[in-house]
């Protein structure tokens, strides 16, 4: 989903994308929030963003137990993944610039890079 608004406890997060598995989530609900922390989520760092993303969300997502999390950064082409482990988070890889990755949990999909960022 893009940009679905999260009730997590007390706190309300709005990430730039998440997915949920399939037996999580069988159907997207007529809400307009959700309470189930996804399985998955991606924030795009911007200037205005980079300390929330890197702070606070990422807190609220351990607490929740998000299993995974991708910070993407446009200014430099950068990706890291996250995992969950013990309540932590792991970075289990990080890539620059455009490339073909295959990154959890979606491995079993090579990702094209190359249309992620805009061109000068």
């Amino acid at each position: 989903m893009y940009e679905p608004e999260l009730h997590l406890g007390d706190d309300v997060l709005v990430p730039d994308l998440a997915g949920w598995r399939r037996e999580r989530l069988p159907a997207i609900p007529d809400a307009p929030a959700l309470m189930l922390p996804p399985d998955w989520a991606c924030e795009i760092i911007s200037p205005s963003t980079g300390a929330l993303d890197r702070g606070r969300k990422m807190q609220v997502y351990a607490r929740e137990r998000l299993g995974h999390l991708w910070i993407v950064d446009p200014s430099p082409r950068t990706r890291e993944i996250y995992r969950l482990e013990d309540g932590r988070w792991v970075v289990v890889g990080t890539h620059a610039g455009s490339a073909h990755v295959r990154a959890e949990p979606f491995e079993a999909v090579e990702l094209v890079t190359t249309r992620w960022w805009r061109e000068p």
